[in-house]
């Protein structure tokens, strides 16, 4: 088993700055790539930013490339998420999830491990 504990969010305004932090724990050797995920109020879960567990490969989506950039510190078992710029757009509950088998990228798919969650408000 793993578990996922995010961390990091809170309120700021538009044009400001958060780093989210993912840090996981337990069996993390068979962890593939973890991915980062954010809901907001109504909406569907929509994919935000992917990495590899080794760090080789990330992935965006467009809405935040050129803003956000997700990294990864081996040693701290930790995956961050630093955002940028951040508009009123990007409020939401911001979710962690990793894989075995895959990089999480996809909507709608169960991956094997999710966090709680941590909540980004950007206020305009």
């Amino acid at each position: 088993q793993v578990q996922l504990v995010e961390s990091g969010g809170g309120l700021v305004q538009a044009g400001g700055s958060l780093r989210l932090s993912c840090a996981a724990s337990g069996r993390t050797f068979t962890i593939y790539g973890t991915g980062w995920f954010r809901q907001a109020p109504g909406k569907e879960r929509e994919f935000v930013a992917a990495i590899t567990w080794t760090g080789d490969n990330t992935y965006y989506a467009d809405s935040v490339k050129g803003r956000f950039t997700i990294s990864r510190d081996n040693a701290k078992n930790t995956v961050y998420l630093q955002m940028n710029s951040l508009k009123p757009e990007d409020t939401g509950v911001y979710y962690c999830a990793a894989d075995g088998a895959t990089v999480p990228r996809g909507v709608g798919i169960k991956y094997n491990y999710w966090g709680q969650g941590t909540q980004v408000i950007v206020s305009s």
